[in-house]
């Protein structure tokens, strides 16, 4: 099947702001990207036989956006797999239904997770099966071209073997800046600590949104969240970082003392947004887009979402919303953060694992991807003469369905990129490296965040919030050294 798209229709497809994030999750929730021809190549490789009897799945994203969607993606997804699809997907609280899950023997033939720590701790407790054997085997998953081989890594346990299937493809954190601002104020991009100051000083003084006013701040984030390409300028990576053996924080560092103190200055010249100690990301997104602020940490595919918003606001809008690079390090390493990817668990005691194994493959698969970006045929889009066309419910979902992005190379969207995405997640592929997430890290990330929150405010001087830090973690046995 050859995609065809509306041109009318591409400028509103993707254009509905998700303000809340997903359940359960820190993750993205862009509109599907890709060019607008489509390969059959990527269409199901999933063998014709019918594995038979039923599926029960508890998922965080995956499905519907309303019990009556979810109602309908399970049975859409029971029709493709010839299977009786039981679909539980919580309001709300899905990490904890997870565990409960786990640790209670319910019976689920998949669980979606997002977190590579849990994943070790639920490996170290015998609840999940080893899939190596059925990931090797399979023409679909052993495919390159639908999972790149290298990306198996992150899957695997201490002892090397597979325990997860990708549910979709995870992009990076990076800061977002305000391009037409930049280039009202004959700014360059900031490849510096000082010329990152320089910029947000002249978001700040210098009037960029035009209105005459003293009303703009140069940064804003959300708490601790993401800010991972500012800290990459000392070469300090966030959560856990294994140094001859020990275990090390490098935000706990004495290294990071400068860093708390560059921005406790933009605090006190008030320079960064003074509520963002307390900000959710929902704050934090509507600052940059009412004009407020000209530079935000946050997910590569929402560069795409905010232009895409202002454009729908305003055709005429100058508003350009563009990715950057992290500020290299001294040695010119650059530093972001690439989130822990989506997955799949099969759990020990799942009553129906061939079914289990038959939806992994087909979910790698052109229909799997239509269902879990698109969604239901009839009631998320149609579908005339190649022409796809997005239901007023299927606008609301914004095109993902706990698939916005995907890994299958030979699968593309009936639907152009949103405007600057594609660059955006060309620098997340090109620097992001994951987080080592010790199962530690929940208790030493409350500390961590504690003090630097403090210091990076002004609170408490950055030598003596970092000073307690470390007494915290060491006595708490959550470092090393």
């Amino acid at each position: 099947m050859k995609f065809k798209f509306s041109a009318a229709l591409s400028a509103v497809a993707a254009g509905v702001l998700l303000l809340s994030a997903c359940a359960g999750q820190d993750s993205s929730s862009p509109a599907a990207t890709g060019s607008s021809e489509a390969s059959d190549s990527g269409a199901s490789a999933v063998s014709t036989d019918s594995v038979g009897g039923k599926l029960v799945i508890l998922s965080g994203n995956v499905g519907g956006k309303t019990p009556e969607g979810n109602e309908k993606f399970a049975k859409a997804l029971g029709d493709k797999l010839g299977l009786d699809v039981t679909l539980d997907k919580p309001a709300s609280d899905y990490d904890q239904k997870v565990l409960t899950a786990l640790g209670s023997g319910a019976k689920y033939d998949l669980i979606e997770v997002s977190d590579l720590a849990k994943l070790n701790a639920f490996i170290s407790q015998g609840v999940v099966t080893d899939v190596t054997d059925f990931v090797q085997n399979s023409p679909v998953l052993s495919d390159p071209s639908v999972i790149p081989t290298a990306e198996w890594d992150q899957l695997k346990g201490k002892d090397g073997k597979i325990y997860g299937v990708f549910s979709k493809f995870q992009g990076a954190t990076m800061p977002i800046v305000r391009k037409d601002w930049l280039n009202k104020l004959n700014l360059q991009e900031p490849k510096t600590l000082d010329e990152l100051y320089d910029v947000l000083k002249a978001f700040k003084e210098d009037d960029p949104d035009g209105n005459g006013k003293a009303d703009t701040y140069g940064l804003s984030t959300s708490g601790l969240y993401d800010i991972q390409g500012i800290m990459s300028a000392a070469g300090l990576k966030y959560r856990y970082v294994i140094k001859d053996g020990k275990r090390t924080i490098p935000y706990a560092s004495d290294a990071a003392i400068p860093m708390y103190e560059w921005f406790a200055k933009l605090v006190k010249e008030g320079i960064m947004d003074p509520n963002f100690v307390t900000n959710d990301t929902a704050k934090m997104r509507n600052l940059f887009l009412s004009d407020r602020v000209g530079m935000i940490t946050y997910w590569d595919a929402w560069v795409g979402m905010f232009n895409n918003l202002k454009k729908q606001e305003d055709p005429n809008t100058t508003f350009q919303a563009e990715g950057m690079a992290s500020i290299p390090a001294a040695d010119g390493a650059i530093l972001m953060r690439r989130g822990d990817p989506d997955f799949w668990i099969i759990p020990k005691n799942a009553p129906h694992p061939e079914a289990a194994k038959k939806f992994l493959e087909f979910w790698q698969t052109q229909d799997g991807i239509l269902l879990g970006s698109l969604g239901v045929e009839g009631y998320d889009y149609t579908v005339d003469n190649g022409v796809y066309t997005l239901t007023d419910t299927g606008k609301q979902a914004n095109m993902d369905h706990g698939v916005p992005f995907w890994y299958n190379s030979n699968v593309k969207s009936p639907f152009p990129a949103l405007p600057g995405v594609e660059d955006a997640m060309a620098l997340s592929k090109k620097y992001a490296t994951l987080e080592l997430s010790l199962p530690t890290w929940p208790d030493a990330e409350k500390i961590v965040t504690n003090y630097a929150l403090k210091a990076m405010s002004g609170q408490m001087p950055a030598k003596d919030a970092v000073a307690q830090m470390q007494k915290e973690l060491k006595d708490a046995n959550l470092i090393d050294e």
